[in-house]
């Protein structure tokens, strides 16, 4: 199986940059889907209805499929170093968390896709903007897990994240500042 590790790795590669793709355009329709709310007749039930179908294909087309590979992919990347390899990496243990967490925030974004079909309105846009950007996150934590491996500081790694969290909760007010005062930017 050693000699198919490397077409586990791309398709691993090529399943987790799918899968965060949809994850932030997903989430990204879910603005527009509530700010839909603030357009006139007929456009409001249009916009609604088309980012209800957008929301529902980009979930069961594109963050469905790509996290089965990436988790597929990924498994069976570890069964190949065998379990071994497992116990002396401590960072894939928190990876692997990671990846439950974000598992549970894509079953989160099938629980608002329901309610947006249901017209509920379970957060404003500008907290979907805030939610929005927790798979970067993600994607931060796994990616310096999986450069830096068992050499990264967990504490350091952990403040760090925090901070550039706090950064993209700044700069998400500051954005909706501006586009409070120009709808257009």
């Amino acid at each position: 199986m050693q000699e198919l590790y490397p077409l586990f790795k791309s398709l691993h590669v090529f399943g987790f940059v799918a899968w965060f793709s949809g994850l932030f355009y997903l989430v990204r329709m879910f603005v527009y889907h509530v700010e839909a709310n603030d357009q006139p007749q007929p456009e409001k039930d249009i916009l609604k209805k088309q980012f209800g179908l957008m929301e529902k294909r980009v979930y069961k087309i594109i963050c469905n499929p790509a996290m089965m590979i990436t988790w597929t992919c990924g498994l069976l990347m570890i069964i190949n170093n065998g379990l071994e390899w497992l116990q002396v990496n401590p960072w894939m243990h928190v990876k692997l968390s990671l990846l439950v967490l974000l598992v549970i925030y894509q079953l989160w974004c099938k629980r608002i896709i329901e309610k947006l079909e249901k017209g509920e309105l379970p957060y404003s846009g500008y907290q979907f903007r805030l939610l929005n950007e927790l798979p970067t996150l993600f994607l931060l934590s796994i990616a310096l897990l999986a450069v830096y491996r068992n050499t990264l500081n967990f504490l350091f790694a952990f403040l760090g994240i925090l901070a550039f969290g706090f950064l993209l909760v700044v700069f998400t007010k500051v954005y909706k500042r501006i586009r409070e005062r120009s709808p257009e930017a």
